[in-house]
């Protein structure tokens, strides 16, 4: 049984531990799911979430706006990790797709909300290029002012969805200024013409990845997100909600890890005792509970200062995705340490959450990355 007494910590409602229960019970009927088909697990994930109602959080309701709740997004992707890699991607990219929108969008722009948070449309988070990558003030996509369109060139790289999305938040050179003061945020449907699926990545852990390309691909004005140069600054302010979640869902990846291992050093005897009983055994899951909980207790201070007003968590929520997504990773090792040769087995849960883990410490904003930008926020106080 998964230990649960987090959800007592004081940064909780009692809507976030209803939630909890409710969505724990909901994964252990419908996940996980056959990954072979990704393009279609993915498709169906999203549909079956937005049809249960487990979408809501990830993007305001036009009918009755509001903050996000960043607990529930964490909670959730930390449930849905522990059950299901590929659901915690499908929600996820709902909500960090339509970020843009939920922030800075017009009404006329969030009509889309309505279809993303049903599961009948796809969203995807468009930013890193080939060349430019963290390094988001060079990017070179353009997005060129031509009556009342812009017209688009260039390309976008890992992007999440990419192939399978409705909608695209774009994010290109309008060149107000130079560097990040130059990038606008724009709103292309999956269909526009000119839009191509240049190349389809595949990674360790299956996920739909795609590098995009642009040929002059024209939207209206009426696309801009926000004011012209406002891109940057509406990126940082997506990814300071969601990079929290990112941590999140490397805590269910962590807290699996630990059931399983636990349960392995039970019901596995060695030298005639259970593992259980060897000290190193108990000196691995120590570790992985120690780490587990730090995870949880810097994830959900993030969350919670956020949802209780802070206007930027830059600096919790870069901690929080930084120690959670390494420490997960450690825990995941030692428990394919536990499980031995079933550790590396192809389909073993161990060995699939060795996949999922590491791609966590690299998007929305890798670990080097991210001890960079927490040094600067401690300087700058100081």
């Amino acid at each position: 049984m998964p230990d649960r007494s987090f959800l007592n910590w004081p940064f909780f409602e009692d809507r976030h531990r209803q939630l909890a229960e409710r969505l724990d019970s909901w994964c252990a009927k419908n996940l996980p799911v056959d990954h072979h088909e990704v393009d279609a697990a993915c498709r169906a994930l999203v549909a079956k979430l937005g049809r249960d109602g487990w979408l809501k959080p990830t993007a305001l309701d036009p009918a009755n706006p509001g903050p996000l709740d960043v607990r529930t997004l964490c909670i959730t992707r930390e449930t849905l990790a522990r059950h299901d890699g590929l659901a915690d991607f499908a929600f996820a990219m709902q909500g960090l797709g339509t970020g843009a929108i939920t922030l800075f969008g017009t009404p006329e722009q969030q009509r889309w909300l309505g279809k993303t948070r049903a599961g009948q449309a796809i969203s995807a988070f468009a930013l890193s290029e080939p060349r430019s990558g963290s390094d988001v003030a060079n990017m070179e996509m353009t997005a060129v002012r031509d009556g009342g369109d812009y017209v688009l060139s260039g390309e976008k790289t890992w992007i999440s969805n990419g192939g399978i999305a409705d909608l695209y938040v774009i994010f290109a050179r309008t060149g107000e200024a130079p560097g990040a003061k130059g990038i606008s945020a724009f709103i292309v449907p999956g269909d526009a013409k000119g839009l191509g699926i240049a190349e389809r990545l595949e990674v360790i852990a299956p996920h739909p990845l795609a590098r995009l390309s642009f040929d002059n691909v024209r939207v209206p004005a009426s696309a801009l997100i926000g004011k012209p140069g406002d891109g940057f600054r509406i990126a940082m302010s997506v990814l300071d909600v969601f990079r929290s979640t990112v941590g999140a869902a490397a805590l269910g990846f962590a807290r699996r890890a630990l059931d399983e291992s636990v349960s392995r050093a039970a019901e596995r005897k060695l030298f005639g005792a259970p593992m259980a009983e060897l000290q190193i055994v108990q000196g691995h899951i120590a570790d992985m509970a120690l780490d587990v909980d730090a995870a949880a207790l810097l994830i959900y201070r993030a969350a919670w200062t956020k949802d209780t007003g802070a206007a930027r968590v830059t600096r919790e929520a870069a901690m929080a995705k930084l120690f959670a997504t390494d420490k997960a990773q450690e825990v995941i090792d030692k428990a394919v340490q536990l499980h031995g040769g079933d550790g590396v087995r192809k389909g073993h849960i161990v060995e699939s959450l060795y996949r999922e883990i590491r791609a966590l410490r690299i998007y929305e904003g890798a670990s080097d990355v991210q001890k960079v930008v927490i040094a600067r926020q401690v300087m700058g106080a100081v």
